[in-house]
């Protein structure tokens, strides 16, 4: 993969390898990505955690760095953790919902 081909879909799906380790489910079908940007080989990650006492705030950030990383073009990876809005079950996507068992937020 060169720069040219990161995008918000390639990040995204990068993402879903995210596991947050309370929940078991991915951060992207959690509804934690709030949003991405990319300049050049930059990606910055803005994302919340399902609680603002998160145990786990650390190491999710750190597997969100990594992860992006990992990609090939990714010079550097910025994650921002903002608790504004605050996370609700409703902001998951289909998947998951089905992941959790969950079915109307």
């Amino acid at each position: 993969m060169t720069t040219s081909a990161l995008n918000e879909t390639v990040i995204l799906e990068t993402l879903r390898q995210v596991i947050d380790p309370e929940i078991g489910c991915n951060i992207v079908d959690l509804g934690l990505v709030y949003g991405l940007a990319i300049d050049g080989g930059a990606v910055k990650v803005t994302m919340t955690l399902t609680t603002p006492g998160c145990p786990m705030h650390e190491s999710i950030s750190w597997g969100v760095k990594n992860a992006l990383l990992g990609l090939d073009g990714v010079t550097d990876a910025e994650v921002d953790v903002v608790w504004d809005p605050p996370w609700h079950p409703s902001m998951m996507t289909e998947e998951g919902r089905r992941f959790i068992g969950a079915r109307n937020f």
